[in-house]
């Protein structure tokens, strides 16, 4: 039987608010950052909420670390991903390694870790510091600026070059609008993707239409890349390696496509946001900019990449993923029915004050002097659902750093940090983190 077998259960249903379903829905899409901790503090570590969208059905929110690993380390074919993440399907594809399960998922993430292996990764950290160099060069020196928008410019070039291996400067021109439209898309408007009567209508039909032209966009690159094979480095070169291998185990077209979307999609937008929190964080801590920028000029790579992950704990990106219940599953003491929606919850667990020392704290220091990240640290997600571009964005993310931080200061715009808000399945900064750089002397 899945799940923790108890002698006695508590009721089927944990406790949670009884608003109607639509408001829960726009509070869950709207603040559920701030939604999230009131919730804890008036029912405890597992709540429910009643959401209309997409689906109507029980959702269960986890807070602690322990129930969060018992969902991550769960029995792959009762906690499926795929279902929890039906939402993205019109947006990521039918194909995509979000929406897969059981047997796919293993092979699709088979197929997909030898891109982001160590090899592989050191091989990209040139082309992340020619084009974060070109990024940071052209900064407004001593006006305001939102850093989101520059990172994201900055990913999405990234990305297009190592996930797609464009180059060509048309073909680029081409992406860069398409991609936007579709990671600006609003919750609400993702949401009604998913409803065969608002696809046919505007502002839907329009984005269906976008995605139709990036798939396009990508059949024709991977195309390209198959009438011309060569040794690229990139990610596209080695999925079509993979192939075209003898056993025939790789992706098909359609597959392939849906990869690479996903990739192009969540990998530069995730990012870039983590990017700029980062820098909205160091600009409101001098002590600690002044500690990653030493360690910036002397190379410690290792001091930036635990200001990263610090920043990834206090603002994770993404503040919770799903599983849908295939069977009735028991965890924290309830035994809970098919259907039901679990959502372990990042943003609760990265504060729990049981798990971090003053979790309201920005302490990079947390990760140093050989210390591991805690378990109770998931921005990536964990078990065998764990991003498996993770490495890349803590590369990434590390390169860009060192690259900003040994030519500027970092200033606020105004003393009052950034609240956030929802943007589709991420946590973006609400004002676009604005900040001020001047040149280091």
């Amino acid at each position: 039987m899945p799940g923790k077998s108890t002698s006695s259960h508590r009721p089927a249903r944990p406790p949670g608010p009884r608003l109607p379903p639509l408001v829960q829905t726009l509070l869950f899409v709207r603040c559920r950052d701030r939604w999230f901790p009131r919730l804890r503090r008036t029912y405890g570590d597992v709540f429910s909420l009643d959401l209309a969208a997409p689906v109507r059905r029980p959702v269960v929110i986890l807070a602690r670390q322990e129930d969060v690993d018992e969902i991550f380390g769960g029995p792959v074919g009762v906690l499926h991903a795929g279902e929890g993440n039906a939402v993205l399907r019109p947006v990521m594809g039918d194909r995509s390694l979000l929406l897969a399960d059981g047997d796919e998922h293993r092979r699709a993430r088979r197929l997909l870790l030898p891109a982001f292996s160590g090899p592989a990764l050191r091989a990209y950290e040139d082309t992340m510091r020619t084009a974060a160099v070109a990024e940071v060069e052209r900064w407004p020196v001593g006006q305001v600026f939102g850093a989101h928008r520059r990172m994201r410019d900055l990913t999405l070039e990234v990305i297009s070059r190592l996930v797609l291996g464009v180059t060509a400067q048309e073909r680029l021109a081409e992406l860069r609008p398409l991609t936007r439209r579709l990671t600006d898309m609003g919750q609400l408007t993702m949401l009604g993707l998913s409803h065969p009567y608002l696809s046919r209508l505007r502002p839907w039909r329009r984005y269906l239409d976008v995605r139709r032209r990036l798939d396009a966009l990508i059949d024709a690159q991977a195309a390209d890349r198959r009438a011309a094979p060569d040794d690229g480095n990139d990610v596209l070169a080695h999925l079509l390696r993979a192939t075209a291998s003898p056993d025939g185990g790789g992706f098909g077209d359609a597959e392939l496509r849906d990869q690479l979307v996903t990739l192009l999609l969540a990998g530069h937008e995730t990012t870039a946001t983590g990017l700029a929190w980062v820098l909205h964080e160091l600009s409101r801590h001098p002590e600690q900019l002044r500690r990653a920028q030493r360690a910036a000029d002397e190379g410690d790579d290792a001091h930036l990449t635990a200001v990263v992950k610090e920043t990834l704990r206090r603002r994770p990106v993404v503040y919770q993923v799903a599983r849908c219940l295939t069977e009735p599953f028991t965890v924290a003491g309830y035994r809970l029915p098919r259907g039901t929606t679990v959502m372990p919850a990042i943003g609760l667990v990265h504060d729990d004050p049981a798990r971090q020392e003053r979790p309201d704290a920005f302490r990079p220091e947390r990760f140093l002097d050989g210390r591991s990240p805690s378990p109770a640290w998931i921005p990536f997600g964990g078990g065998a659902r764990r991003c498996p571009g993770a490495g890349f964005a803590l590369l990434e993310a590390t390169v860009v750093l060192r690259e900003v931080l040994t030519r500027y200061d970092l200033h606020p715009d105004r003393p009052r940090p950034e609240a956030s808000c929802s943007r589709q399945v991420t946590h973006v900064p609400a004002r676009g983190a604005r900040i001020v750089v001047s040149r280091r002397r």
